[in-house]
């Protein structure tokens, strides 16, 4: 579940940098058109008006101090998505390792909403309507400035938790991912038994299926025992920029003052060294004792 209590202020700097779906839901409210009073609720927002901010179920409620003495409550909500339309989603997310990896990681696969798509809903809202909010205070436009306060405030919380959205539309953290990791183990164990049984029925109008099915089988990515067209292999060494050391970035070694040198000095050393390195192993993998070996 994600945290109850939410930061109920944003910093001096502002949002800072941004990550795309930050972006996303930060372009979705300032796509109001009323400039002026999306600017006062910037600075409620930034001024601390915003007393408290918690999630109750899948709705958020917030209190915001506005002109009256007492505070001002506010509801915001998405529409839910049912159990069906959760089952073809949490199945496209399933089936890509990309998106289940980065998801585990914390972050939003920028291509998400193709997990959807099979559905026909969304997991961002598509306007600004699709929100939906209410207030207790006298302002009949909404948002009015305490709703979009708390909306820039929701931006804040993206940064930390991209999740918020996926318990908006009615699945929590913790549910998420544990129904893709279930729906991943049943996948793996679908394929495993799908190839089984096109091997012991070898058949040439089945190899495509059984191509896709060891695609999606760990257990056979790393052999492969036919002979390989030599126009089709290539060996090399890696780049120096994408080589270990270059990638790394700067490392944290000791510096002395009497040798400011030294560390520039180290690292290029070290690529000079990886780089030998590589050139024996491809001499090696290329030599004629190797080459008859693989063949055999």
């Amino acid at each position: 579940m994600i945290n109850n209590e939410i930061t109920t202020a944003i910093g001096t700097e502002g949002l800072g940098e941004q990550s795309w779906w930050v972006q996303q839901w930060m372009e979705l409210i300032n796509s109001y058109r009323y400039k002026k009073r999306l600017g006062r609720a910037w600075n409620y927002a930034r001024e601390g008006n915003v007393m408290s901010i918690r999630f109750e179920g899948r709705r958020i409620h917030a209190r915001v101090q506005g002109t009256e003495q007492q505070p001002y409550k506010i509801k915001v909500w998405l529409d839910v998505l049912e159990d069906e339309d959760w089952k073809y989603v949490i199945d496209a997310l399933a089936r890509k390792a990309k998106w289940s990896a980065q998801l585990l990681a914390g972050e939003m696969p920028i291509d998400i909403e193709k997990a959807f798509a099979t559905t026909g809903k969304r997991l961002f809202p598509f306007n600004l309507q699709e929100i939906k909010s209410e207030c207790t205070c006298p302002d009949k436009a909404n948002p009015c400035k305490h709703i979009s306060a708390v909306y820039f405030l929701m931006g804040e919380q993206f940064k930390e938790d991209p999740f918020i959205l996926f318990q908006l539309r009615g699945r929590d953290k913790n549910k998420l991912l544990s129904d893709i990791a279930k729906r991943r183990i049943l996948i793996n164990k679908e394929d495993l038994d799908t190839t089984k049984t096109l091997q012991k029925q070898p058949n040439q109008n089945n190899k495509e299926i059984v191509s896709t099915s060891l695609m999606n089988s760990p257990d056979h990515w790393w052999s492969y025992k036919a002979n390989l067209d030599d126009d089709l292999v290539v060996i090399t060494t890696a780049p120096e920029e994408t080589a270990g050391p270059s990638i790394a970035g700067e490392l944290p070694l000791a510096k002395d003052p009497k040798f400011p040198k030294s560390h520039k000095t180290f690292i290029k050393n070290l690529i000079s060294h990886s780089q030998n390195q590589a050139q024996k192993a491809m001499l090696e993998a290329m030599s004629p004792k190797k080459i008859s070996e693989n063949i055999e």
